[in-house]
């Protein structure tokens, strides 16, 4: 791995088909005092994206997103407003936490969780409930498109957020994924170095620039430093090897890979 060499990155441009997505990472002080944890599942083996690997929670953006971003001040064709809903609806279907839901009782998560999973609109649910979602208190800070061949091509925006108190146990939704835990990013890197998980080449650049800062606000602020621009990775030849490569210039501290070492999808 390289890190920050300089690179004459190639456009990045959106490749046809690309199915808009959204992923959310949580974050949690420790309670051993040490670098913020992060809310981690693994997919199921069976799936056709990213089988078997360790991501953060989301999932694709539903044409009812569109309409729950412009319900919440955002345009009629808000890309980055269907992203904030996306990745709220997702984590909760995916793992029972509701992040951005302030007035959703805790007592009430699991049936509305149940009622997104049987099919009922988010929209029909903020509706009779009369609740308002925190859009606002996630974080945009990358935005990744890998146009690997073999998997499909997702267009993901990436979140982060305050973990939200809670009580109860968190689960997986067992039709896409068999595990789910907390730990830093430090500790979930060291895991796939070990060969303990495995994580495709996205979620390693990620969690190794979340390693960078102790905790939430930390990286609020650093976030805030760069721009949200496309990544789209590409393959390069850097001293005798073949690797993929993102840009320099946009807050991760590594950023080529050999090719042989890449997970893709």
């Amino acid at each position: 791995m390289t890190q920050n060499v300089p690179s004459s990155a190639p456009p990045a441009t959106l490749p046809d088909g690309a199915i808009p997505a959204a992923t959310l990472v949580i974050m949690r002080p420790s309670e051993s005092g040490g670098a913020d944890e992060i809310l981690m599942v693994k997919r199921s083996a069976t799936m056709a994206f990213a089988a078997g690997a360790v991501v953060f929670p989301g999932g694709r953006v539903d044409p009812d997103d569109y309409l729950v971003a412009c319900q919440h001040g955002f345009g009629v064709d808000d890309a980055d407003g269907a992203g904030r809903v996306a990745a709220l609806r997702e984590t909760l279907e995916e793992t029972g936490l509701a992040v951005g839901w302030p007035g959703l009782a805790e007592d009430d998560v699991a049936g509305v969780r149940q009622a997104l999973l049987a099919g009922t609109l988010l929209s029909d649910i903020l509706a009779v409930r009369g609740d308002r979602i925190a859009l606002e208190s996630f974080i945009p800070f990358a935005r990744w498109c890998p146009n690997f061949k073999e998997a499909r091509t997702f267009d993901t925006r990436f979140y982060a957020v305050a973990a939200p108190p809670h009580g109860h146990e968190l689960t997986v939704e067992e039709a896409e994924h068999s595990h789910i835990f907390w730990a830093s990013a430090q500790d979930t890197l060291a895991m796939a170095d070990r060969g303990d998980v495995s994580v495709i080449f996205p979620t390693r650049r990620n969690l190794e620039r979340l390693a960078q800062v102790p905790d939430f606000l930390s990286f609020s602020a650093h976030s805030g430093q760069y721009p949200v621009e496309l990544i789209t990775p590409w393959v390069e030849e850097r001293d005798g090897a073949t690797h993929l490569c993102i840009p320099a210039h946009l807050g991760y501290p590594v950023t080529s890979e050999s090719f042989d070492r890449v997970r893709r999808g």
